[in-house]
């Protein structure tokens, strides 16, 4: 805890990480908006982004509580407190997810390096690696730095997309939305896309350093939602001026800017969707970071040296994009991947969204600062939670 954290690293800076982990690749190009909430239609995918970012709301909400409340900054002792010994599981599942979407992350780098410049598939890669190890290797406040100007930039590119679009084919935008209601199954594709992406909660657990009461993480679990979804709405809009051809496209984001006929833009889009990979990539290495520093901490009974950061980062970064395809890892990961989704359903959501709020409920003063003589057992150190 942070008795000096401004507002903005309380309230604004863990739903800025959030963004930053759930945007990747996918989200940045449109692939996984026009997958999960076109098919509702422009209605229906409105109400999707809505209910999605209700979930992501109440789930951050109740993770960032927890983890105030307990002490707990990083994942593995997020999850000692929530499920004592299953921890282990909750763990495996996680590197075998950070291990296929750093891979992913890499071959789409390289693909946008080749794509723009022209350069071998291999250069990109290598710079995204580069950026995440440089930015994970020096720590949490670098780490924060990289989520507070990222976002700005982000959000002014999509601000930009939205006017751009609105001058270019803003009528087929409105004769979009005033078509057929919510069509297909709205509700659970939304519910879908937040449980694919809402383990990122628990990804930006070191934020949770800088909350000096409960009420500041439940604020900033209920803006994650809001500025994590922020990005998505524009794009959604854009994208439906050309509903539905514009669903059927693998980058929506190249089909649209095409019909900009902005090329200036077009390069800065890209630029973007390189810097989306490279702040999902540093969230997902440094939560491991964080997580092998508390456990260096705790048997060592003192700081982590200088190197140990930068040196996991780069064991991480290497075996999961380069060693991942060599052996096979990433295309049997991809095949269960839905399955994973359903582990950190099980492992995670579910929990926090029942042991956890019940935990919080019936103990509504743990982690707030208290009188003196407040009694021991009231302490989160002494407290399953």
């Amino acid at each position: 805890m942070s008795q000096g954290s401004s507002r903005f690293q309380r309230y604004l800076l863990p739903g800025l990480a959030f963004k930053s982990v759930v945007i990747g690749g996918g989200y940045a190009t449109g692939r996984e908006l026009a997958e999960f909430f076109l098919p509702g239609g422009p209605r229906g995918g409105l109400l999707g982004i809505a209910l999605a970012m209700l979930v992501w709301s109440a789930v951050c909400a109740a993770t960032f509580a927890l983890a105030h409340a307990g002490r707990a900054f990083d994942y593995r002792s997020f999850f000692q407190r929530l499920l004592g010994p299953g921890w282990v599981a909750f763990e495996v599942a996680y590197l075998l997810f950070m291990v296929l979407i750093l891979a992913v992350f890499g071959a789409a780098a390289g693909a946008i390096g080749q794509a723009v410049l022209g350069w071998p598939l291999w250069v990109g890669t290598v710079l995204l690696m580069l950026g995440i190890a440089v930015f994970s290797g020096l720590g949490g406040p670098m780490v924060e730095r990289l989520f507070k100007w990222a976002s700005v930039f982000l959000y002014a590119v999509f601000a930009l997309f939205l006017v751009f679009s609105l001058d270019a084919f803003g009528d087929r935008i409105a004769r979009a939305f005033a078509g057929p209601g919510p069509t297909g199954a709205w509700a659970l594709d939304g519910l879908t896309y937040a449980g694919y992406n809402v383990v990122a909660a628990v990804i930006v657990l070191p934020l949770a350093r800088h909350f000096t009461r409960r009420r500041d993480a439940l604020v900033a679990g209920a803006l994650a939602g809001p500025l994590a979804m922020l990005p998505a709405l524009l794009f959604f809009v854009c994208m439906v001026g050309w509903y539905p051809a514009v669903g059927a496209e693998a980058l929506p984001s190249d089909f649209l800017l095409r019909r900009l006929d902005r090329p200036w833009f077009h390069l800065v889009f890209q630029a973007m969707v390189f810097v989306a990979l490279l702040e999902s990539g540093v969230g997902a290495v440094h939560a491991v970071n964080e997580r092998i520093v508390a456990g260096w901490t705790l048997r060592r009974r003192g700081p982590a040296p200088a190197w140990l950061r930068p040196a996991v980062a780069v064991i991480v970064l290497v075996g999961s994009m380069l060693v991942a395809d060599r052996v096979g890892l990433v295309a049997l990961i991809a095949k269960g991947y839905s399955a994973l989704a359903w582990v950190f359903l099980g492992l995670y959501v579910l929990p926090v969204l029942t042991y956890g709020a019940w935990w919080l409920w019936r103990n509504p003063a743990v982690g707030d600062p208290g009188p003196p003589h407040r009694p021991a057992s009231a302490h989160p150190e002494s407290t399953r939670g």
